[in-house]
């Protein structure tokens, strides 16, 4: 799920202590990297990489970002909803019923600002995948980071309260009033904010395997971005 990185649209919450120019070429470093790693993951998984995007009319701003082989699909919440789906919702729900119309067994909906989840989650999310069970990874921020679904029940998208807290306990909630199982993935975080934004560096910086029991994706794009602007030193607090 991504909108194309463009100065004063992208990552908005990190201006300041960022520029804007330097918080939309971090947006694009993390969009390479995400792509990057569902192609590697897509070694050990049956995966195929899109991106999901919004407003229409903005898929050449993707150009030369993104993996290649990664395909588009505009999900910008247009046309007809099901009641009840509204807010990012509406993206939400609108890739995965196109993707899911062209034929696939499974969409897996997944953030943009996760740029090192470990690529051992996506290949566990790919298998993961059965009819009748949703795949979640909730986020540190009480959100997620991703929600497999094989088939767009609205329900799963209705009635949430987006951008806050509740999103991932709501959904949960959802599931299980639909009948859905749950396959739960291990907890991870995205990078909205100063403070997140300090995590990811500061895990950067160290062994893989120092914080957790598996790889993180080592973000290739995202330490050149951040070298190249300085962001470490703009993160830094005035003294």
């Amino acid at each position: 799920m991504a909108k194309a990185p463009v100065p004063g649209r992208s990552k908005t919450r990190l201006v300041p202590p960022l520029t804007p120019e330097a918080a939309a070429a971090l947006s694009a470093a993390f969009l390479r990297d995400v792509t990057e790693n569902i192609v590697l993951a897509a070694d050990e998984a049956p995966l195929d990489p899109w991106v999901a995007y919004a407003p229409a009319g903005s898929e050449d701003g993707f150009a030369g970002i993104v993996a290649e082989g990664t395909q588009f699909v505009l999900a910008d919440g247009s046309g007809d909803m099901p009641p009840g789906i509204e807010g990012f919702g509406r993206c939400l729900y609108h890739a995965a019923r196109d993707l899911l119309a062209r034929g696939y067994g499974g969409v897996c909906l997944l953030n943009s600002d996760s740029p090192n989840l470990p690529t051992d989650i996506l290949v566990e999310m790919g298998w993961q995948m059965q009819p009748g069970r949703i795949v979640l990874g909730s986020a540190a921020d009480g959100g997620y980071y991703a929600l497999g679904v094989t088939e767009a029940h609205p329900a799963l998208f209705a009635g949430i309260d987006w951008s806050t807290s509740r999103v991932a306990a709501q959904t949960r909630a959802a599931a299980g009033r639909t009948g859905f199982t749950r396959h739960e993935l291990p907890r991870w975080f995205d990078v909205d904010d100063a403070p997140s934004l300090r995590r990811l560096l500061q895990e950067m910086r160290v062994s893989p395997l120092d914080i957790y029991e598996f790889s993180r994706f080592e973000a290739p794009a995202t330490a050149e971005i951040v070298a190249r602007h300085g962001i470490e030193d703009l993160l830094r607090p005035e003294r």
